[in-house]
């Protein structure tokens, strides 16, 4: 029955995380698309690089979503990875691949050619992620430790 209880408490915490990462994901993004849509608004600096980041941010988060017990440091590995892998995929310039990358969509997701600052972009955008998730996972235990010493203090 203990073993029961165990795994419904497990899978309750993991669509709770998942649910937090879906709306980080999808906060990260809506202020990628309008850092793009609104570039004229911004400082140069933010217009330039915050999509990237954003874009690199947002494949971290999916990575959560889709691993929720893997450890932060082995998601942002893998988001590294796979947001390399995208990047130099530019590199690739057949005629197929060419006609897909020229939908919407797909250059939001693919990308339309290779930079070299898209990868320190990509790097600054799943470090910042990384580091807000490891400050977001750690508050719960800042405040058991809180209430903890609030009562030994009693």
């Amino acid at each position: 029955m203990r073993n029961v209880r165990k795994r419904r408490h497990r899978r309750r915490l993991y669509l709770y995380k998942r649910s937090l990462y879906l709306a980080a994901a999808a906060a990260a993004a809506l202020l990628g698309l309008a850092s793009r849509a609104y570039a004229s608004a911004l400082p140069e600096f933010l217009a330039r690089h915050a999509g990237d980041a954003l874009w690199a941010a947002l494949v971290y988060l999916l990575f959560r979503i889709v691993f929720p017990n893997h450890r932060p440091l082995r998601c942002a590995l893998y988001a590294i990875l796979f947001s390399f892998g995208i990047e130099f995929s530019q590199l690739y310039q057949a005629e197929w691949i060419a006609g897909l990358r020229s939908t919407t969509l797909s250059a939001l997701v693919l990308g339309r050619g290779f930079l070299t600052v898209d990868l320190v972009r990509y790097t600054a955008g799943i470090a910042a992620a990384w580091a807000a998730d490891l400050i977001v996972l750690r508050l719960p235990d800042r405040k058991e430790s809180e209430n903890i010493h609030k009562e030994e203090s009693r």
